[in-house]
């Protein structure tokens, strides 16, 4: 059974190694996306500018979810025709 790296935000030092838990822990920190939150807390974000990044966020989410589904499709082996649309 591997050990298990980390459970929620608890990290888990293995043998006194603090510098690989600490590289760790901001991997975890920085995948939940804690330290831009903080980073976009530290001064006040205008209303209009809070409207721009959400819509930027909403769209790449959009965009990056879609280029998702068209790659897997184009990475299915089990296509009749392997390229689509070439002759």
């Amino acid at each position: 059974m591997r050990h298990i790296k980390f459970l929620g935000r608890t990290v888990l030092v293995k043998d006194g190694k603090i510098e690989a838990a600490f590289k760790i822990m901001n991997r975890v920190l920085a995948s939940e996306g804690c330290f831009e939150n903080f980073r976009r807390n530290q001064r006040y974000e205008k209303p209009y500018l809070a409207r721009r990044r959400f819509n930027f966020e909403r769209c790449k989410a959009i965009y990056e979810e879609d280029m998702a589904r068209k790659i897997s499709f184009i990475m299915r082996k089990n296509r009749v025709e392997p390229y689509p649309g070439r002759t």
